[in-house]
């Protein structure tokens, strides 16, 4: 509270009283830490950390960058007065945008019927939330000078700008599922901050696979063998390991990790062009739209990966010396059964997609929500352990759902690979499996399953959240 305070009552020392040059002198003084007269972009991210100013990422590289008339890197004091004057006018702009009824001030209705109008729908709660976070004499309302102060220092110069400077600082949180890709503005796909996102959860989806090979290579030999295999877990990884010793544990995690890039680099591509089929004449993409584009970005991801996951479903079930790596697993796959063999289960697959997307984020977004507006306040918000329980409580839901369609989906991968295994047909195999095992039997090896989301989740959290910071987004 203490830093709000003085940021907003610097702020307005700074802003208020004539045009000027001097209204900005105290502000840059303090900035320029080195006193060289010219501000640079650790100077400007080490000055507003002293002074209480919170920022959004990046805020300070593009002050710079806007700014930097000269092309040197840093803001001299006439730029830096240039780019004060400037940003003012443009937040100026959409503060009148907001201010519907034209009384110099903003009310939570207003900001609850603008981000409508953007396809975004919030409760009353979430609303008042966002205006609080502005709002510093406490009259639930945002004048020109509240708005002012809370904007000064973020390159939000319009309001969807200022709508995903809330969401990424998650005073405004509207949960993208982590099935669907996030949508990156034309900004950060010019400056490549997009493909750093990509590549930070490509390589906590290959760690967090990696950390968890056991597990999946367990719940493919439950799913296969059905009543054959050893339906306990413990005995089940000391069945694999006598066979194969420890390193077997892995078999088929290669291809697993390889297919990641191809299939997030796909998924992000076929998400951008559904985009532009959905979105409205408004230009806007509403959460239905957007849920719809991500799961078919989803389905043409995994048709141009597929081949990877028959392959990774014949080495996981495979014996010693059946296969000698990757290729010799295609090169044999190809010469026995021909390039069908590589779609085989696809159709249970893609099927699958639907349930399991649409329920881990329907249920993603309900206990979230419902975490926010029970407990949080203008300075709190969903934690890491929230936000884990959140994701690991609707993926589980959304596996409960799907699973029947995966174990299928497995047991046609490998089906051809098992001496004297009937091959059978998506239909014939769900009769089978009841008929032999019982309903029960579509649930076949979901315990390893469940046993590896919560891991899964959090070496991916950690993962991502430390090659952001590597690689500076």
């Amino acid at each position: 509270m203490y830093d709000q305070v003085r940021r907003s009552m610097l702020c307005r020392a700074m802003c208020e009283g004539s045009d000027t040059p001097s209204k900005y002198a105290d502000l840059f003084h303090k900035l320029d830490v080195n006193q060289d007269g010219k501000v640079d972009i650790l100077e400007l991210q080490q000055g507003l950390r002293a002074l209480g100013m919170a920022v959004s990422p990046g805020a300070e590289e593009k002050i710079v960058a806007a700014g930097d008339v000269n092309k040197d890197g840093t803001l001299d004091f006439t730029e830096f007065m240039k780019y004060l004057e400037e940003h003012e006018k443009k937040m100026k702009i959409a503060f009148t945008s907001l201010d519907k009824n034209s009384d110099g001030k903003i009310e939570a209705s207003e900001i609850l019927n603008s981000l409508k109008t953007l396809g975004i729908n919030i409760s009353a709660d979430h609303a008042e939330k966002i205006l609080k976070s502005m709002d510093a004499d406490g009259t639930l309302t945002v004048d020109w000078n509240e708005w002012r102060d809370h904007f000064l220092f973020n390159p939000a110069d319009n309001i969807d700008e200022i709508v995903r400077y809330w969401k990424h600082s998650t005073v405004l949180d509207i949960g993208d599922s982590l099935t669907i890709p996030d949508e990156f503005t034309e900004e950060e796909k010019k400056t490549g901050q997009w493909w750093k996102q990509l590549l930070s959860g490509a390589m906590a989806g290959a760690v967090s696979r990696t950390g968890t090979a056991p597990l999946d290579r367990l719940k493919v030999m439950m799913q296969v063998h059905g009543t054959k295999g050893n339906s306990n877990m413990l005995a089940g990884l000391k069945q694999m390991v006598k066979e194969g010793g420890v390193r077997s544990l892995w078999r088929g995690n290669g291809v697993n990790v390889i297919k990641i890039a191809p299939e997030t680099a796909m998924k992000f591509y076929a998400y951008e062009q559904y985009k532009k089929l959905f979105t409205s004449e408004s230009g806007k993409l509403g959460t239905a739209e957007r849920f719809i584009a991500g799961s078919l970005a989803g389905a043409t991801a995994q048709t141009s990966i597929y081949p990877m996951e028959v392959m990774k479903t014949r080495l996981a079930v495979s014996k010693s010396g059946q296969y000698n790596g990757m290729f010799d697993c295609a090169k044999k796959i190809l010469k026995r059964e021909g390039v069908k063999a590589f779609y085989k289960g696809y159709i249970p697959n893609i099927l699958g997609i639907i349930p399991y997307a649409g329920i881990d984020l329907a249920i993603y977004e309900t206990l979230k929500n419902a975490w926010l507006e029970k407990y949080a306040t203008d300075s709190a918000n969903p934690g890491v352990l929230v936000l884990l329980g959140c994701g690991t409580a609707s993926s589980t839901c959304g596996q409960l759902a799907s699973y029947p369609l995966a174990l299928v989906r497995t047991r046609m991968q490998a089906q051809a690979s098992i001496e004297g295994a009937p091959q059978l047909s998506m239909g014939g195999l769900f009769r089978n499996i009841i008929a032999k095992e019982g309903f029960l039997g579509l649930y076949r090896g979901i315990a390893p399953n469940f046993l590896k989301v919560l891991p899964a989740v959090s070496i991916s959290y950690v993962v991502y959240e430390k090659m952001k910071v590597r690689l500076g987004i």
